[in-house]
């Protein structure tokens, strides 16, 4: 990954989904047009924190969010989601 140059706004966090799954625990796979959205992905960069609420999550940190949560976005070829930290349901 290459670096990433900007800035985040307050109270967002950009985040690297992961892959969507492959495979099933069964071993059957998953066509592309049957794949879920992926809901889980490691935060890379945090905007500072909002007068009212404190920024709980850092770069690094593994999170769960909403299934219709946050803006894609393609930077460099590389696919990235930026959400607010409210969207965010659970830090791994």
């Amino acid at each position: 990954m290459s670096t990433l140059k900007g800035k985040i706004l307050a109270g967002k966090v950009l985040v690297k989904p992961q892959a969507a799954e492959e495979k099933t625990s069964s071993g059957i796979i998953i066509p592309d047009s049957a794949k879920e959205k992926p809901l889980k992905g490691e935060v890379l960069l945090v905007g500072a924190s909002k007068k009212d609420e404190a920024m709980e999550v850092k770069a690094g940190d593994v999170v769960l969010y909403g299934k219709y949560a946050g803006t894609e976005l393609s930077i460099d070829g590389e696919d990235y989601l930026l959400i607010s930290q409210s969207d965010i349901l659970y830090i791994a």
